[in-house]
Parts: C-alpha cells; structure tokens; sequence
C-alpha cells in the first residue's frame, strides 16, 4: 500500500463526517473547551506532523489520506450513488528543520502519553482528531493556513537548543 498526497471528495467527505462527530457534542453542550480539548490535541499533532517530510510520522501522514480516499469514496459512492473520486487541490506543510523535528517528536511523545492515560472516549477524540488534521492538511486550503507552522516550529526548537546551550545565560 502506498502513500498518497492527494485527497479526493470521498476523502474530505470522511474527514467532515468525523470533524461533524467531534464538534457535535461541543456545540450543544455549552461549548466549553475543555470537551473540544482531547480532539485539538489531536489536530494539532497531527499538523505538526504532516509538517514531517518523511519518517515515520510524514510515511503515516500520507498513509491516513490513503485510508480516507478509500473509505470515503465507498461510503459517498454507497450513499448517494454518485462517485467521490474527484482529487482535490493538494496542499503541503514544508520546511521543517531539525530543531522543529525536535519539537514535533516531543510534542507526538506528550500526546501519545496523554492518549495512553485517557478514557475510551478521549482515546476516541484524540484519534478522531489526528485523523481529520492528517487529511485536512493534504488541501490546499488548510496547508495554505498553517504555513507558519513549520517556521514556529523551528523558532520554538531553536530557542529549546538555546537554552541547553546556555545562550543570552552569561
């Protein structure tokens, strides 16, 4: 099996069904936070991720666009009879450095953690929310707006290495 860069409508139609499930409950539960929180965590590891050029967590990154085209264009082509092939217009997070690197593998690490010690239901949401990040950040349109991402990334893990090396200290 290999991995893909681009998403087809069967693909997003997954992803939203997902996204829906997650911010169902927030929305008619009062909308704290803290029941959007474990998704969020989610999401955002996942972007850190697909900021990944290769490795494991770039090789997963295209292998959940895999799983979701296929899934999501049985599901749409099932439902309504009508084929969800259609790719959209792909989009990418790049240049991360190997200071962001450092951040992201922390930052997966603390949220496999979290992820480990969380109710079913949170275990739920975390992957519900790595899912939809994952495939939302294969278009063009979500990619366009966290092109920041890799740079904070990298500023956050250059500061990290600063520090330990004592720079701006004496």
């Amino acid at each position: 099996m290999t991995g893909t860069t681009t998403l087809t409508l069967g693909g997003l139609l997954l992803a939203m069904i997902v996204l829906y499930a997650n911010l169902r409950p927030w929305w008619t539960g009062g909308r704290e936070i803290k029941k959007l929180a474990a998704f969020l965590k989610g999401f955002g590891t996942a972007a850190c991720a697909a900021a990944c050029p290769g490795g494991f967590l770039g090789w997963a990154h295209s292998h959940t666009g895999t799983l979701a085209n296929g899934a999501g264009e049985r599901i749409g082509e099932n439902a309504t009879g009508a084929a969800q092939t259609a790719s959209l217009t792909s989009g990418q997070l790049a240049g991360l450095g190997a200071t962001g690197a450092f951040v992201v593998a922390l930052s997966v690490f603390a949220v496999g953690i979290t992820w480990k010690e969380a109710a079913k239901a949170d275990k739920r949401r975390i992957a519900g929310g790595a899912f939809v990040g994952s495939v939302l950040c294969l278009t063009a349109g979500v990619a366009g707006m966290l092109t920041w991402l890799p740079g904070a990334l990298n500023a956050t893990g250059d500061g990290i290495v600063a520090a330990f090396q004592g720079a701006g200290v004496l």
